[in-house]
């Protein structure tokens, strides 16, 4: 018999690049690069990859795109602070994120990140953040935030979104003027780049040819993005495929409509955990109900 992979394992990834493996024992597993903080794998007992890798970014903010976080070098935090988890979850690692002088640079505001990826014991995938202000000079600051999760879809044009009928939205496709969603559910037919508002704690994402459900559970997190760049601008995109945005949708927890603000000592916590599981039907149509309700 081969000998069992350790449920938390430092490793070797890409170009040397270094990484950790969480492992659960019913065969689930996910992959987080010390670069970035970047989960770049998830899958589930089957072995199926769950997540789309794409380095692609928008513009939010006077920043680099999408912050610099996903650019920098994390560290295995040695001495986290308690973290409020299920007694059952043993594959975790947590990461440390403290800026650098050129950090300093561009954003003089001095603070922790902190980001804790759990592999839960049925498969689920969760992400805790916190943000804290370590500013010695008084000074608050503010923030947007979040997670590009991109998951692994069949078809594109056979998904749908539960959860987000009748909302406000920014549309990044008309200079982030306000609309209200009208359908009963988010379908795609063309390029999509939407910011959603007020949001449900719960969303679900319906991929009709695997039979497969994503559910996007989030705490701190408001607002809901929404993209997927569709053929044309699939094409112009460098390291995207000129079909990948088929069997790609971006689906990200956020909080982007009212920045975040923290005084000195004070700490943000955001939270995010994503679940595969079968899809249930009726009349020949996904059936959500039991997902988002239940």
């Amino acid at each position: 018999m081969s000998e069992a992979k350790p449920l938390v394992e430092l490793c070797k990834g890409v170009n040397g690049l270094d990484k950790i493996v969480l492992r659960e024992v019913r065969g689930s597993s996910a992959e987080v690069y010390l670069y970035g903080g970047h989960v770049t794998s998830w899958k589930n007992d089957l072995g199926e990859e769950l997540l789309f890798l794409s380095s692609k970014f928008s513009n939010h903010g006077n920043l680099e795109k999408h912050g610099f976080a996903r650019n920098r070098l994390w560290s295995i935090d040695p001495d986290p602070p308690p973290f409020p988890t299920a007694a059952l979850d043993k594959a975790f690692v947590d990461l440390i994120l403290r800026p650098s002088e050129e950090d300093n640079k561009t954003w003089p505001n001095s603070h922790e990140f902190r980001l804790r990826v759990t592999l839960g014991p049925g498969g689920d995938l969760m992400l805790t953040s916190r943000i804290r202000n370590t500013n010695t000079d008084g000074k608050a600051f503010s923030f947007t935030f979040a997670y590009h999760t991109y998951f692994s879809v069949s078809d594109i044009s056979e998904v749908r979104i539960e959860g987000l009928e009748t909302l406000d939205y920014l549309d990044n496709l008309h200079e982030k003027e306000r609309f209200t969603e009208q359908g009963d559910a988010i379908t795609f037919e063309s390029e999509v780049d939407k910011v959603y508002l007020s949001t449900p704690n719960k969303i679900a994402i319906l991929d009709h040819e695997k039979k497969r459900t994503f559910v996007l559970r989030k705490e701190g997190l408001p607002d809901a993005v929404v993209w997927n760049p569709w053929d044309k601008k699939a094409k112009a995109i460098a390291d995207l495929g000129d079909d990948d945005y088929k069997h790609m949708l971006c689906v990200e927890a956020a909080a982007i409509e009212k920045p975040i603000t923290l005084k000195p000592g004070e700490e943000w916590k955001g939270r995010l955990e994503l679940s595969a599981v079968p899809s249930s039907y009726c009349s020949g149509q996904l059936d959500p109900q039991r997902v988002l309700h239940g």
